[in-house]
């Protein structure tokens, strides 16, 4: 199960975390994804959409 808005395609990045003294570790940063259950055509499905594509109104909810 990929970690992927099924709307805009955003995805895990990964990069560092880098402290005052120039310490780089590394570190990922994920999607905040909401399980929402929409129309798809005629029917209602269950989609993994990023809250961005959400409050935007890219998808409205059943």
């Amino acid at each position: 199960m990929a970690r992927r808005c099924d709307i805009c395609g955003k995805g895990t990045v990964s990069g560092n975390t880098v402290s005052h003294a120039k310490n780089a570790l590394r570190r990922v940063w994920k999607p905040n994804l909401v399980k929402v259950k929409t129309m798809v055509g005629s029917k209602k499905k269950t989609i993994k959409v990023c809250t961005r594509c959400l409050k935007s109104g890219k998808v409205v909810k059943i």
